[in-house]
């Protein structure tokens, strides 16, 4: 059977380009409650990492809220995020291309977003026929990266092994957190002036790279395959 390496694909920045009305909303929601947070902020330092961990960043920072005044915040923020998704998320530029070069592989979106955010995410931007269910969320699984249990967890569940996995992220969260996993990992890095690759990651600065990248990884492996 010909060698075809199961896809993890994070979500937002990765297929979707979500990032900014995410950020957008963090830095009203957050800043309603007294943490001090604009979108450059999401951005620049804590882009790919879980809602709780910013809040607990921001905490110790700028001081304790009352839990049930962020309780509220976050309900409020989803819900406004959620309605924005709908109406106003693009797919990333050359997802939509590349998923349909790649459709001969098993492919899944592992992300520390939660699964209603991802299936209304895919939806909107006309990618959710790519994965039907196979999304793996850190909130059902309840781990998130940069933890590899999640991209270990997705693997175990797609039946491969993690060296016949190839994880595709935007953030460095993710890009360190599937290299812990020990997959092979394709960083999309969209920001190559302002970020750098973690050593061991391969990096594209365009989704319309992809299939051609992940053709020569397959070719590399039946190579290695038959002078082994």
């Amino acid at each position: 059977m010909a060698y075809a390496p199961c896809l993890l694909f994070d979500c937002d920045g990765t297929l979707v380009d979500s990032e900014p009305l995410l950020a957008a909303e963090m830095a009203n929601a957050l800043s309603a409650v007294g943490l001090p947070f604009l979108a450059s902020d999401y951005m620049g330092e804590f882009r790919g990492t879980r809602f709780r961990h910013i809040v607990a960043e921001l905490q110790s920072r700028h001081g304790q809220v009352d839990p049930d005044h962020l309780e509220t915040m976050e309900v409020e923020m989803r819900r406004n995020l959620m309605r924005r998704l709908e109406t106003e998320l693009l797919p990333v530029p050359g997802a939509p291309e590349a998923l349909a070069a790649l459709a001969g592989h098993p492919m899944a979106v592992v992300s520390n977003g939660p699964e209603t955010k991802i299936r209304a995410s895919l939806k909107s931007s006309g990618l959710a026929e790519c994965f039907d269910d196979r999304l793996f969320s850190g909130y059902t699984a309840k781990c998130w990266k940069p933890d590899p249990c999640l991209f270990l967890h997705a693997a175990s569940v797609m039946g491969h092994a993690p060296e016949d996995c190839v994880a595709i992220d935007d953030s460095i969260v993710g890009v360190r957190a599937a290299l812990a996993a020990g997959m092979t990992v394709i960083h999309l890095n969209r920001y190559p002036d302002a970020e750098e690759t973690p050593e061991g990651a391969i990096m594209i600065s365009s989704m319309f790279q992809l299939p051609t990248i992940v053709a020569r990884l397959v070719k590399a492996r039946r190579m290695a395959v038959s002078f082994s």
